[in-house]
């Protein structure tokens, strides 16, 4: 787990998207956690089950052992706590005890499986495989998709989950159709080819987060 800021106050926990979006924004999310503290306020990054220095790998990981990490790393912060979830993040919060959760254009279970059966069949394409979606919902052994194996059970699970819609701020980019409490300008970092970076987004997201929980402090 990343630290930042000081000991004590309330925290920021990052939930980074599951996958391959997980590498993507990792140095974005480190970026708004260094803004944070530079306004007061604590982050942490804790690497959950499949991502980062996990030495679980990601065909082994599940939605509920994803949750459940997530979870045990809230609780073991000892201080009031508050989730910064981007995109399918936003599916790992829900049982944590935070004071609010602050979502980053979120995503359902099943957009994210629709997003990473459409890589599969693109990739399928190229290289001349045959690949039906459907048999996501028969596979019996971990499917590559988008470059990761990805669990039967993880599968399943990703079907009907959903983010949390309790003490939740919804924050999207300005340019994305779907409601939400604000929209700010940035970069969908998440779908770039390489992991990038957008400080100037980065610091419009920590002053809006820190406002955010100065309110919810108060």
């Amino acid at each position: 787990m990343l630290r930042f800021g000081p000991a004590s106050g309330p925290v920021v926990v990052v939930a980074l998207p599951l996958f391959e979006e997980a590498n993507r924004t990792r140095a974005f999310a480190v970026t708004i956690l260094r803004a944070l503290e530079d306004r007061g306020i604590a982050g942490a990054l804790p690497d959950l089950p499949g991502q980062g220095e996990s030495l679980v790998p990601t065909h082994d990981a599940t939605l509920s052992s994803l949750r459940a990490a997530f979870a045990t790393a809230v609780a073991g912060l000892g201080r009031s706590a508050y989730s910064l979830a981007i995109r399918s993040g936003a599916l790992l919060d829900g049982s944590a005890l935070l004071v609010a959760r602050y979502h980053l254009a979120p995503m359902t279970g099943a957009d994210l499986r629709r997003e990473l059966a459409r890589a599969r069949q693109a990739s399928s394409r190229e290289s001349g495989e045959a690949f039906d979606p459907a048999s996501l919902d028969t596979a019996t052994l971990p499917v590559e998709l988008a470059g990761n194996l990805v669990a039967p059970t993880m599968l399943t699970e990703l079907a009907t989950a959903a983010p949390a819609t309790t003490a939740v701020r919804t924050v999207r980019l300005e340019t994305e159709a779907r409601p939400a409490d604000a929209k700010l300008p940035g970069s969908p970092l998440w779908r770039r080819a390489e992991p990038d970076n957008d400080p100037d987004f980065a610091a419009r997201l920590a002053e809006d987060i820190a406002q955010w929980v100065a309110t919810c402090e108060a």
